[in-house]
């Protein structure tokens, strides 16, 4: 998953059990843009997992820097989503760690929607319960209007990753809302880049997901200003 031009490279970690990041977000990525992926611990949703994820961040934050990247992006919704500040306490550690700049799939969801222009959304997820509400509640701390937030109540990263995207456009489709600016199908884990520009015709607005948000953000943040059709608005015009 390398390459690219010299001094243009993106290091990204990824939950242990995420079997699909990687490929999404090389997919919507220029491919003069390198990228390196490294892994934290985590195949399930609990609260005590969520949180032990990022114990060992700094090592391998430290990882990725020993590629000389330009920039890190953790790349977990769950976890940067956890709380009002999760997303800044995590860029703030591997800045610390390396003296890299980073991003989080958290701040790059927002900053897609800010771009968008969109203050009201419907969060669609496969999420336990638990893990949703914490989610939307990130979302309102940061100014957005949670039209609805759903969940398939699903529990690890790998069953997760079974469902085929229909389940996913369903999903979203029984929960349109006039009231939303956007959507957010959110997790890293889930079949979904394939699906987006098929949505956002079908309900007439934006659709982000987590694995496009990261790969666009990360993108600019390189200072590429590359533009790539087929997955969405986000990434085909801004």
């Amino acid at each position: 998953m390398s390459g690219g031009v010299a001094g243009r490279r993106v290091g990204m970690i990824v939950p242990s059990g995420n079997i699909l990041a990687e490929d999404q977000v090389r997919a919507m990525m220029p491919a003069e843009i390198g990228l390196h992926v490294t892994r934290l611990k985590l195949k399930g949703s609990s609260a005590a997992e969520l949180d032990a994820m990022i114990a060992d961040l700094p090592k391998a934050a430290d990882l990725l820097a020993d590629a000389r990247v330009d920039l890190i992006a953790f790349n977990c919704t769950a976890v940067s989503t956890r709380s009002r500040d999760a997303d800044r306490t995590i860029t703030d550690e591997i800045a610390r760690t390396t003296g890299i700049a980073a991003v989080t799939t958290a701040e790059a969801l927002l900053a897609g929607l800010a771009v968008l222009g969109a203050r009201s959304i419907v969060l669609v997820t496969p999420y336990i319960a638990s893990v949703v509400d914490a989610e939307a509640a990130y979302f309102r701390d940061h100014g957005l209007d949670v039209v609805e937030a759903v969940g398939a109540g699903i529990d690890s990263n790998w069953d997760m990753a079974q469902a085929r995207p229909e389940r996913w456009r369903e999903l979203l489709l029984a929960h349109r809302s006039a009231r939303a600016d956007a959507y957010v199908l959110s997790c890293t884990a889930i079949r979904t880049h394939e699906i987006i520009g098929a949505l956002e015709h079908e309900v007439g607005r934006p659709v982000l997901t987590s694995n496009q948000a990261i790969a666009w953000h990360a993108t600019r943040k390189t200072g590429s200003s590359a533009r790539l059709a087929g997955f969405g608005r986000l990434l085909a015009e801004y």
